[in-house]
C-alpha cells in the first residue's frame, strides 16, 4: 500500500492516518465501485494507530468494552470477530469478551488488518504517503495539497482527519526545559522510562493521567506521584448494572440547569432501582450530539465554564480495573492529588521544583525528577500547533468552530470557510468537529462520520457508487 505514484493525483486524499483517517479509508475501499485512487497522508510509520492506539503496552486498556468498538456501523460484532480470530484474549468466550476492556494495541492491529483486507477486495487503490500535509488550497475541481518535503498533490476530494494534539503545559518557558524533564503522557515509552525511586508530577487528572499512572506502576515506580489540576477530579469507572429506564427526549427541550436537575433526579431514581448512576449516562449516550446542539449559545458557554470538568469524569470513564489501581495508589499515599493551578517550573540541579497555587494560596514547592504533561487534547483552533490548520485559518479557507473549538463545518461535515460557506470538496472528521458536535472523539462518532465522509466523496467523484 506504499507504492510510489508519479502522477501525484488522487481521487480522495485523507489527511491523517490515525483511527479516524483509517476508518475513512476503510469505508472508501469497501464502498467504491470504480478504480479510484485513495491516498492516506500519515507521517508516522504505521497507519491506524494515531495517538490513542499507538501504545504497545498491555496496561493501556480501551475505555469502552470490546463489544462496542466495531469500526463498521453495519457490522456491530466486527471487532469481536477480529479478537476471536486472532486469539487476542485466550480462554474468553464471545459473551465475556464483549464486556472486556482489552488492551488498546489490539485496536490498532484490527484497523490495520481490516484495511489490508478491504484493499485486497476493492477496485479502488489505497496508497499511504508518510509525509505531513502542511498546506491545503481548496479549489472548485482539484484541491492542492503541499507536503513537508516540498512536493504537492492534487485531489478531487479531501478529508481532514488530523486527530488530536496535546495541550502545552500551562506555564511559561516549558518548552525550554532540559530534555527529559517534561514528557508528554502520549510518549508511552518515555513515561515508562521515568519509573524509579524519585518523585514525579503529573499535570492534569484525566484519562492521560490514568494512562501514565498505570504505566509507571507497571514499570515498577516506587516514588510518589503528585497529580496537579485545577479541579483534581479523577476519571470515574464503568459499572455493571444495566441502563436506566427513562425517556431522555424531554432533556432536549430543557435549558442547561434544568437538564442537570433532571439528570440528578434520574440518577436517584436509578439508584433506588439498583441501577448505578453510570446507567443514566449510558441512557443519554446516543443523544450526546443532540444534547449539545439543542443548547443555545449562552448555555453552551455556561457548560464550558462550569460543567465540563464534571461532565468529563462522568462521561469519559475508565475500566474498573484501572480505576481500582489508581485508587489503591492514592489510598497508599504513593499518589497524591493537589487541587491547584500550575505556576512555575524551576530547574534546581537534578530536580524540577514545581510551584502551584490552590484555593488557600501557594502550595509548598514540590521537588520532582520530571513532569508528565497530561493536560489532554487541545481543542482550541487558534492554539493547535498544526501547520496545516494554521494555514487554513490564516488563508480564510477555514474558521474556528463555535466557541473557538475545532474547525467549523456544516451538518454534513463539509468545512466552512471564513465567510461561513461550506466547501463540499473538503470534509472534516473527528476531534476537529468538537465545537459543532461536542461528541466527536469516540469510536461510535468516528465510525459514523467516516462512513458519511467516504459516502460524500464517492457520491461526488464516483457517480456509479
Amino acid at each position: 500500500m506504499t507504492a510510489p505514484d508519479s502522477t501525484r493525483q488522487a481521487d480522495l486524499a485523507i489527511v491523517g492516518g490515525g483511527a479516524a483517517g483509517a476508518l475513512v479509508a476503510l469505508n472508501a475501499l469497501r464502498s467504491a465501485s470504480a478504480a479510484l485512487h485513495v491516498v492516506l497522508f500519515e507521517p508516522a510509520s504505521t497507519a491506524g494507530q494515531g495517538i490513542a492506539y499507538a501504545t504497545p503496552w498491555p496496561e493501556h486498556l480501551l475505555n469502552v468494552p470490546a463489544g462496542k468498538m466495531t469500526g463498521l456501523p453495519d457490522q456491530p460484532g466486527d471487532f469481536l470477530d477480529f479478537l476471536l480470530q486472532a486469539d487476542a484474549v485466550p480462554g474468553v468466550s464471545r459473551a465475556e469478551l464483549a464486556d472486556t476492556f482489552v488492551a488498546r494495541r489490539h485496536y490498532a492491529a484490527y484497523l490495520q488488518q481490516r484495511l489490508e483486507q478491504a484493499q485486497a477486495q476493492s477496485p479502488a487503490r489505497l496508497q499511504v504517503v508518510h509525509e505531513a500535509v502542511v498546506a491545503l488550497h481548496p479549489k472548485a475541481s482539484l484541491n492542492v495539497l503541499a507536503l513537508a518535503d516540498g512536493s504537492s498533490w492534487q485531489a478531487r476530494g479531501v478529508v481532514l482527519a488530523c486527530g488530536n494534539s496535546m495541550r502545552p503545559l500551562p506555564v511559561p518557558g516549558a518548552d525550554a526545559l532540559p530534555p527529559g524533564r517534561v514528557v508528554d503522557a502520549w510518549d508511552y515509552d518515555g513515561v515508562r522510562m521515568l519509573a524509579g525511586a524519585g518523585d514525579l508530577a503529573i499535570i492534569g487528572s484525566g484519562l492521560s493521567m490514568a494512562d501514565s499512572v498505570v504505566a509507571l506502576a507497571a514499570a515498577g515506580h516506587r516514588g510518589r506521584i503528585h497529580v496537579l489540576s485545577r479541579h483534581a477530579l479523577l476519571p470515574l469507572p464503568h459499572a455493571h448494572g444495566g441502563i436506566a429506564r427513562f425517556d431522555p427526549q424531554p432533556l432536549l427541550a430543557m435549558p442547561l440547569r434544568a437538564r442537570l436537575r433532571a439528570l440528578r433526579a434520574h440518577a436517584r431514581e436509578a439508584a433506588a432501582q439498583g441501577v448505578p448512576w453510570q446507567g443514566v449516562m449510558d441512557r443519554i449516550r446516543p443523544l450526546g450530539q443532540a444534547l449539545w446542539q439543542s443548547l443555545d449559545g449562552a448555555d453552551q458557554r455556561r457548560f464550558l465554564r462550569h460543567v465540563v470538568r464534571y461532565w468529563d469524569v462522568h462521561r469519559h470513564r475508565i475500566a474498573e480495573s484501572v480505576h481500582a489501581q489508581v485508587d489503591a495508589l492514592e489510598r497508599s499515599g504513593q499518589l497524591q492529588r493537589h487541587r491547584a493551578r500550575l505556576g512555575t517550573l524551576l530547574v534546581q540541579g537534578s530536580t524540577l521544583q514545581v510551584h502551584a497555587h490552590g484555593a488557600a494560596g501557594a502550595l509548598a514547592p514540590l521537588n520532582v525528577g520530571a513532569v508528565i504533561n497530561a493536560t489532554g487534547v487541545e481543542t482550541r483552533a487558534l492554539a493547535m500547533r498544526n501547520p496545516l490548520l494554521q494555514q487554513l485559518l490564516a488563508d480564510g479557507h477555514a474558521r474556528p468552530g463555535p466557541h473557538g473549538l475545532g474547525l467549523d463545518s456544516d451538518v454534513d461535515g463539509a468545512l466552512r470557510d471564513a465567510q461561513g460557506q461550506a466547501q463540499p470538496g473538503v470534509q472534516v472528521v473527528g476531534s476537529l468537529r468538537i465545537g459543532t458536535l461536542w461528541e466527536s472523539l469516540a469510536i461510535p462518532e468516528l465510525r459514523s462520520q467516516a462512513q458519511q465522509a467516504a459516502k460524500a466523496a464517492l457520491t461526488r467523484h464516483d457517480p456509479r457508487s
